[in-house]
């Protein structure tokens, strides 16, 4: 047998993806190209590693077997790298996060200068929401978690890292004087909500509830992104976190109502399994926080501070 380390890349993106495209767009490839590199593994294989039953391509039991090997052996490779760089004296090795929607717009900030001082670390980062990093924590999947409400069946340990706070926001056709408003503009005002499993849902309805507001909900969107653009569009309010207002505030297209009790407001922490061994790339980030979060913090979110 004469199959290559590309070759079991491959294949197993396709058998995580179960689909040729998939694998090509998470591989940055051609579909041919993944097709070529699929059948030459194939060739030196009597028994299939999938098939194709209507249009749907599934892994055999071979290809299955075939699969954790092929894991197996690319773990052994990365291993072989970081080992290689830690012996040159540099912090190698993935790290792996999994944040909120609404921290996209936290965590770069955080991780780019310490992915600059150590090149040997490969970030791996999924942005999703709250219950599903919930889920990835819970399954030992991630080395850190970043979130604004915290799990309650879980033990954690956590850094803070900031403030998170929510405002009452509505487009520039609906600016508001700068009186103060009582809970009664609720009343009139179309909510817009995140779906299920939204940390910011969840804040928000934990505010409605505990302060009785009179809220009328018009739509669920599935992002952050969605709301806010709902929103300047003029389809109805929303409680938004600050965080991600930055541009349209300064531009004009949102604008913050001012309610009595406003801001809600929560902290933003960075959490891990209690007890978790770190790697070396994930116990460098940790010291890491803990040194520069007051810094970055002062430098890169003056503009959070002010309101």
């Amino acid at each position: 047998m004469n199959y290559t380390l590309h070759q079991l890349q491959v294949f197993l993106k396709v058998c995580q993806t179960e689909s040729i495209t998939k694998a090509a767009e998470e591989l940055y490839l051609t579909q041919p190209a993944v097709s070529i590199q699929l059948r030459n593994l194939q060739d030196q294989f009597e028994i299939p590693l999938t098939e194709v039953v209507g249009r749907k391509l599934y892994v055999t039991d071979f290809g299955k077997e075939i699969a954790i090997a092929a894991e197996n052996i690319l773990n052994e490779i990365h291993a072989i790298n970081y080992k290689t760089q830690a012996f040159k004296g540099k912090v190698s090795g993935k790290l792996k996060l999994s944040i909120v929607s609404t921290g996209k717009y936290i965590i770069p900030y955080f991780l780019s200068d310490f992915l600059k001082r150590n090149e040997g670390i490969e970030l791996l980062m999924d942005v999703t929401n709250k219950a599903k990093v919930i889920e990835s924590l819970g399954n030992n999947e991630v080395d850190f978690s970043m979130v604004s409400v915290l799990p309650n069946d879980m033990k954690i340990e956590k850094i803070e890292l900031m403030q998170n706070k929510l405002y009452l926001v509505g487009n520039k056709e609906h600016k508001q004087k700068k009186k103060m408003n009582d809970k009664n503009i609720f009343e009139s005002l179309p909510l817009i909500y995140r779906e299920l499993g939204s940390g910011t849902r969840h804040v928000m309805e934990r505010y409605i509830d505990q302060n009785s507001l009179p809220v009328r909900k018009k739509m669920e969107l599935t992002s952050n992104e969605a709301v806010k653009q709902a929103v300047v569009a003029g389809l109805g309010y929303s409680i938004m976190p600050l965080i991600g207002l930055k541009n349209e505030l300064l531009n004009g297209d949102l604008h913050i109502i001012p309610v009595k009790g406003f801001p809600i407001i929560s902290t933003w922490n960075l959490i891990w399994l209690k007890g978790k061994n770190f790697s070396p790339a994930a116990a460098a980030f940790l010291n890491y926080i803990k040194d520069e979060k007051d810094k970055i913090i002062k430098e890169r979110f003056d503009w959070f501070e002010k309101y």
